[in-house]
């Protein structure tokens, strides 16, 4: 590795170190509500945090294992007082021991934005989902109208959290998201937004057949099933 990437990996990594407990917390019901009854499954997410998802994953009767990999060591010490267990480190640097259609589902909440081969990253841990398999993921998306009106005026703030998240390291929209899934070996069920649309938005959705949805979505919510082939 060059010194340029371990002197970015440390800015990273200090970024991450200087956010509230809270940005690695709180519970995903959003995905749970989508997991299937299933008392035996097991589960895989990347970027579990305190563990709240897979915690209330195991206690609904969604999963029988539930296994989450984590970078920072303080969210994965939460994390591994309620998962089956955790793994604390880079996704995208290390090595699993894992068979071949291990899961049932594969979950990435707000993870892939932070990697940086993401594509690349999703591709490999396609092989441990099993045919049919469900993906659930989601990620601030880049064109949302607030994010162009910025953008518009020359500006790109770096926040804390959100969409212009100062650790972020990638972006996308909800085209470019879903296309991410397909190349992976996924096909794209469901692309939408995280939060429901206002009744207001879903007027203007529908007299635009649809064609601007992308514009009002400030997260991306994706479903997907894993290939037979």
């Amino acid at each position: 590795m060059s010194a340029q990437s371990v002197t970015a990996r440390a800015h990273i990594a200090a970024a991450y170190n200087n956010k509230s407990d809270r940005y690695f917390a709180g519970a995903r019901f959003d995905f749970i509500d989508q997991l299937p009854h299933d008392k035996q499954a097991v589960i895989l997410e990347i970027g579990c945090g305190s563990g709240e998802t897979g915690a209330l994953a195991l206690k609904a009767g969604r999963a029988g294992q539930y296994i989450g990999v984590e970078l920072m060591e303080r969210a994965a010490g939460e994390a591994k007082k309620k998962l089956s267990e955790v793994i604390v480190g880079d996704v995208e640097q290390l090595t699993f021991d894992w068979q071949p259609a291990k899961f049932d589902a594969l979950i990435l909440s707000e993870v892939l934005e932070h990697l940086r081969e993401p594509s690349q990253t999703l591709k490999r841990l396609s092989r441990y989902v099993r045919p049919g398999g469900l993906v659930l993921a989601s990620s601030p998306n880049i064109s949302h109208w607030r994010v162009v009106r910025e953008l518009m005026m020359g500006r790109f703030p770096k926040a804390d959290q959100g969409v212009f998240d100062r650790t972020h390291l990638r972006w996308f929209t909800p085209s470019t998201f879903a296309q991410m899934f397909e190349e992976a070996g996924f096909m794209v069920a469901r692309v939408g937004p995280v939060t429901a649309f206002s009744d207001r938005t879903r007027v203007i959705s529908k007299l635009t057949l649809n064609r601007f949805d992308h514009l009002f979505m400030s997260q991306i919510s994706l479903k997907a099933v894993r290939r037979a082939s």
